[in-house]
Parts: structure tokens; sequence; C-alpha cells
């Protein structure tokens, strides 16, 4: 095996400028896909961290009837969870309204929401307390109704019967998160306001769990752990990571194949090298090794260089971030403005690991020539 590694590493220094072009393309692919996994990756832990902070809290707890999707569930979606307080479940109101901004009608929800909870980072602190309709917006949700702090606007919802209700609410404060489920034609008010003018007191919809149990006594209602709720959202980041692998995996398959076209003309150029390597004792299958370690030092010398060149963009782009604008708000998704790449030892050795085995296997299937060669033939340089 030590043989077979000097002699393939004298082979691909000597083959001077073939040698790097190989290098060249295959380290350029290794830095590109560990930089766009990374930057999948720190997308991941910025949207879950960002959903948890802002939505999900520790887990949600819904009305048995209650679907977050289904606008019909809502009206009827509502109860109460015996000793929720005691529990630390913080309630949550959803009600459907319209909104009357400069007299443009806007289909919105309501969400009340207790003044004091600390579960997610609502700021629901800004709310006064006092009797007067008041509620906090996001910031999309202001640019659309084009709204601002102070601003007084009409608003019509239903009561508990379906009789409808309006009036005029006070815009105390608008949020800036990167989540726009709790933001897009959305409004937050005090629970207590929202319990007086529908006639649902100590109702909810659901129930935000502010601190880990595993022993709820949520009667019939359902409980949605993490995992659960950020199902979804690992599952549009996953589709987004398989999409970019059809365009990274079309650029290792250039590179793999610029050295299997490689491999295939050293073995049709070098047959009189191969027929002196058997005629001095070396069998076949070392020989085959050797060419097989030549295939894969190509990927080694790739990760070396790729050290070189990725490392500091790496540690550059992962402290300033990747800015996006506001591409998230138009995408619906859970995603902040300015995203920083996460590079981490699995991550690295994974696609390291993808490198140097996909070099090793093209590499491998033309070497198998070598098996059938016939070495005096070889040695002469005529064709097998």
């Amino acid at each position: 095996m030590m043989l077979a590694i000097k002699l393939a590493y004298k082979n691909l220094i000597n083959a001077g400028l073939r040698t790097w072009l190989n290098v060249g393309i295959l380290s350029f692919v290794f830095v590109l896909i560990l930089f766009y996994k990374g930057f999948i990756e720190g997308w991941n832990e910025d949207a879950v961290r960002q959903s948890i902070d802002w939505e999900f809290a520790e887990g949600q707890v819904y009305h048995p009837i209650y679907e977050p999707t289904d606008f019909l569930s809502i009206q009827d979606a509502h109860g109460v969870v015996a000793n929720a307080k005691e529990q630390h479940l913080v309630p949550v109101l959803v009600r459907q309204a319209s909104l009357y901004p400069e007299g443009r009608l806007m289909n919105i929800t309501i969400k009340g929401i207790d003044a004091h909870q600390t579960a997610v980072k609502i700021p629901t602190a800004s709310f006064t307390g006092g009797n007067k309709l008041e509620a906090i917006i996001g910031k999309r949700m202001a640019q659309s109704a084009q709204l601002k702090i102070g601003d007084e606007v009409l608003m019509r919802w239903r009561d508990r019967k379906g009789t409808f209700d309006a009036g005029n609410i006070t815009i105390v404060d608008i949020f800036d998160t990167h989540v726009p489920t709790v933001d897009q034609g959305i409004i937050w008010m005090p629970i207590d306001l929202i319990w007086k003018v529908t006639g649902m007191e100590n109702e909810a919809t659901y129930y935000l769990v502010s601190e880990k149990n595993e022993k709820l006594n949520i009667g019939s209602w359902i409980l949605h752990s993490q995992d659960e709720l950020l199902t979804e959202l690992r599952g549009m980041i996953a589709v987004e990571s398989y999409g970019g692998s059809i365009l990274y995996g079309i650029l290792l398959c250039i590179a793999l194949l610029a050295i299997f076209d490689t491999q295939v003309l050293s073995i049709f150029r070098r047959q009189k090298e191969i027929g002196t390597f058997i005629a001095l004792g070396m069998t076949r299958q070392q020989v085959i090794l050797l060419f097989t370690v030549e295939g894969a030092m190509y990927s080694l010398f790739a990760m070396a260089l790729g050290a070189v060149i990725g490392t500091p963009l790496f540690v550059y782009v992962s402290g300033i971030g990747i800015h996006i604008g506001g591409i998230s708000s138009e995408m619906g998704i859970a995603m902040g403005e300015t995203i920083y790449p996460v590079f981490n030892m699995y991550l690295l050795f994974t696609t390291a690991l993808l490198i140097v085995g996909s070099a090793t296997v093209v590499s491998f299937l033309p070497a198998r020539k070598i098996a059938s060669m016939n070495p005096v033939l070889a040695i002469k340089g005529k064709q097998q």
C-alpha cells in the first residue's frame, strides 16, 4: 500500500498541468458544495430558533377541532383547559375579523394573548392595560395596511353568537420578526379585551407551552411538540437542499468525468509502464490499486487546495453573513434578511467523504481493464 501511495504521488506530480487542472476543478466543486450546505444549515438553525422563539415556544396544545390551515375551524375551535395557568399554559384565542385601513377592506386574524406572557417574543409588554382596544402588529402587516404606531383603525369581528361588532383599535407597537406566520395578516391584542368583546371568557383556541412538562393534563386537547410543529419548516428546507443537490451533483459529475477521462487516457498511454510493473513482479491487483490510489489522490489534493481557498472565505462569510434582503417576506417562510452559514465538522466530513469516495470509484472503473492485459503485449505497447 505504501509503495502504491509513493508511486501515485510521484506520477501525479510529474503529470504537471493535467494534475492541477483536475485538482482545481474538484476543489472548486468541494468548496461550492460545502458553501451551499453551510448556507442551508445556517438557514435551518436560524429558522428553527426564530420559530421557537416567536411562535412555537415549548410546544402548543390545540383545541380538538382547531386546524391552523383551515379557517373554517376557527369559529367553533375554542374552549378551556382545566388548571391551564398552573400547568404553565399561555392561552391564545384566535378569531377572524376585517380591518378597514383608510376605507380599504383587509381580512385578518386576531390573536388574543396574555399581556404578561414570556413564552414567545411577541412584545406583549407594550399593551397599556386599559379598556381601550389596542393591538400590536408586525412590520409586514404594518406595511401592507399602511399603519404606524399611534394610528387608529376600524375593525369588525364576530362575538360568541356570531353577531357582528366593530370598534376602533389603536396600534401601540410594531415588532420586527423573521417569522411571517406571526406577522402577515395577524393582529395581536390583549386576551382580556378579546374575551370581553367576544363573550368567550377564559377560553382559548390553543395554548402555548411555556415550560417543558411531560405530564400535561389537557383532556381531549391535542399536544403538539416542537418537533411536530417544526416538521413542515424542516421539510421545506430539505426540499430546498435537495434542489441544490441537483446543481452541485451536475458539477461533481463534470469534475469526476475529467478524472475518469484522465485515468482512461493514462491506462492507454502507460501500457508499457503497466507491463513493466507486472513483469517486475507486481500483481494485477497491485497495479489496479496504484491507479485507483492516483485517482483518490486527486481528491486529497483537492481537499488541501479547497482548505487553502475556502477557510478564509468561510470564516469571513460566517462572520458577516449573506444578506438576502426582504426575499423572506415574499416567500412567506421563516428566513432572516441575513443568513449566517454554519460549517461544522460533520458537514466537512460528509462532503469530503463524498468527494474522495466518488473520485476513488471513477478511478477504479477504468483501472479494471488492467486485469485483462497481456503483460508481454503491454510492454511492446500494443493494443489488447
